[in-house]
């Protein structure tokens, strides 16, 4: 089993280090204990509950995005900016899961989200596009941070069924690192930044599954995957049990926790095409599809692993599943998915 997230300590939800109720979720099978033995001739079965299985959705007091420990709490995505001046980045380690997006000159973005664990502040904060609506969609309604938006955008992450908070919206959620050159130093004050927000949903069930490892694999030491002018290295860490991120050929860190690291590397590869909308200089914004379905593939324990994706629907979750169609568990903690092009 994967270990805990090493983290420096920050804003643990309530309910995060339940001991006993580990105890009982590992007892009762969540990570893939099945039935054995031939029953008895006569049987009058005593009522138990139900024993989860690796297909169910987290229970009640473990996170549906990492697996560990975690209580009920909202959700806040964070568009992080990602160019090398604007590293190394604060507060990363703290997110449950983290997305990579293409943008502009094929460079990429993180969308982070974070319920469990807030950290003190986070960034540096860039602008949406058009893409994190979709993506969002499968959170419910989830608050989310950035730094602005091109204009024609703004009245589609209004309507969107999510708390959008740029500076103007929350302008006590945000400052500015006079140590750092704009526009890499805005930064976001996460519990200011929910404070701002009305009607956020909790974490809930988006599609991801927690347990043991699917049988087979190809063991895997490293794997890097490349944008047109971003590449990302996962480099499997048996001292961390956990796959050490770096970004562009450097290891990737935090000002507050060092090593960025992850327990399950998804690269999901997805349609990624033109918008109808442009930045300032004129580069056309990329578009990621994330409604549909195609191949994966999963890392987790020092092993690669041939996947498929499947979301039917913006509002669906996204569903991992081996080749032959049984669900893919990952290993509970963190997760990075790089949504890679297709080919």
């Amino acid at each position: 089993m994967a270990a805990e997230r090493r983290r420096a300590p920050r804003h643990i939800r309530p309910g995060a280090a339940v001991t006993v109720l580990m105890c009982a979720v590992m007892t009762a099978g969540l990570y893939g204990c099945a039935d054995s033995g031939t029953p008895e001739p006569t049987p009058t079965p005593t009522p138990t509950a139900p024993t989860p299985t690796p297909t169910s959705p987290a229970p009640r007091g473990v996170s549906p995005f990492t697996g560990l420990p975690a209580g009920p709490a909202p959700v806040l995505a964070v568009k992080i900016d990602n160019v090398p001046p604007a590293r190394p980045h604060t507060g990363l380690g703290s997110a449950d899961l983290v997305y990579v997006e293409q943008v502009e000159g094929g460079q990429t973005r993180l969308l982070a989200v974070y319920s469990a664990e807030l950290p003190d502040r986070i960034g540096p904060v860039r602008s949406a596009r058009e893409s994190d609506i979709e993506l969002l969609r499968q959170f419910g309604h989830p608050a989310l941070a950035y730094s602005g938006s091109q204009t024609a955008l703004k009245p589609l992450l209004q309507a969107a069924p999510l708390d959008a908070l740029p500076p103007e919206d929350a302008p006590g959620a945000y400052l500015r690192d006079r140590g750092r050159a704009a526009p890499h130093n805005l930064y976001v004050l996460p519990g200011r930044a929910l404070a701002a927000a009305s009607d956020v949903e909790n974490a809930k069930d988006i599609g991801f599954r927690f347990g043991p490892a699917p049988a087979g694999g190809e063991p895997v030491n490293e794997r890097t995957v490349r944008f047109p002018a971003s590449r990302y290295t996962f480099t499997w860490s048996p001292a961390d049990k956990g796959w050490r991120v770096s970004m562009d050929g450097r290891a990737a860190r935090t000002t507050e926790a060092g090593p960025v690291t992850a327990a399950t590397v998804v690269v999901q590869y997805v349609t990624i095409r033109s918008s109808r909308f442009h930045d300032v200089l004129g580069s056309v914004s990329p578009y990621t599809e994330t409604v549909g379905s195609g191949s994966a593939l999963v890392l987790r324990d020092g092993r690669a692993h041939e996947a498929r994706w499947s979301r039917p629907t913006a509002t669906n979750g996204t569903a991992f599943t081996t080749p032959d169609g049984a669900p893919l568990n990952f290993a509970p903690g963190p997760t990075w998915v790089v949504l890679a092009p297709r080919g």
